[in-house]
């Protein structure tokens, strides 16, 4: 497999049981993701972009096909590896933050390193350096009750960053936004795909966020319906 890519999927399919029924998500999938790109998948609902997210985040696992990232098959991987793949190589960024309340920014983005066998205070220098990459720097201390939608965002994003992983995975990460907080979180994606060079792929049906993606993937009826590049 070439190096050059990050992930890639052969012929990705995914069949859910409903009753006596199949309901297939996906049916076929084939593409590659180069390291160091900044993607978006799109499709209306229904369309089996959510499916397919919740395969490259290691949330589910394909019925058949391959999925490779960083150039090993982990389609077959267990539960416990596809976990170990998620918390190390992974950072997740959601439409709803998915922050602790009444914590500090800096307690948040700690939180994927408590389980790590990282000294304290590493751990706190690593959770600082991730604030500062979003644009947070001074308001570490600050609660997540004490700060904007669009902080509370970035909060989410520095905590998907600190443990340096290979694939940022955002999902509808400006949908509890608005249009101009949205537009500055989207600058923050581009500002470290360029100066970071980290893969994203961005989950969302908003074509304006969709247009900061060098490449748009567009999912219908759980097949690639066409790529803009």
């Amino acid at each position: 497999m070439d190096n050059h890519f990050l992930l890639r999927f052969e012929n990705l399919e995914r069949v859910y049981k409903v009753g006596d029924s199949e309901v297939r998500a996906l049916g076929g999938i084939t593409h590659s993701i180069a390291e160091g790109d900044i993607v978006a998948i799109m499709g209306p609902s229904g369309s089996g972009k959510s499916t397919l997210m919740n395969i490259i985040g290691c949330l589910d696992k394909p019925t058949s096909g391959k999925y490779f990232l960083e150039g090993e098959d982990i389609s077959t991987f267990d539960k416990n590896r596809l976990a170990r793949i998620r918390n190390s190589k992974i950072g997740f960024v959601f439409q709803s933050f998915n922050l602790l309340s009444r914590t500090t920014a800096l307690e948040n983005v700690e939180l994927p390193l408590l389980y790590s066998n990282i000294p304290g205070k590493k751990v706190r220098e690593m959770a600082y350096r991730s604030l500062e990459k979003v644009g947070l720097k001074g308001r570490e201390m600050h609660k997540t009750n004490q700060i904007s939608g669009g902080e509370m965002q970035r909060v989410a994003i520095a905590r998907a960053l600190v443990n340096e992983p290979s694939l940022i995975l955002a999902d509808e990460p400006t949908g509890n936004l608005d249009t101009t907080t949205g537009n500055e979180i989207m600058e923050v994606f581009k500002l470290l795909n360029k100066e970071n060079k980290k893969t994203i792929i961005l989950v969302t049906h908003d074509p304006e966020v969709a247009v900061v993606a060098r490449k748009r993937i567009y999912i219908r009826d759980g097949l690639i319906e066409k790529v803009e590049e």
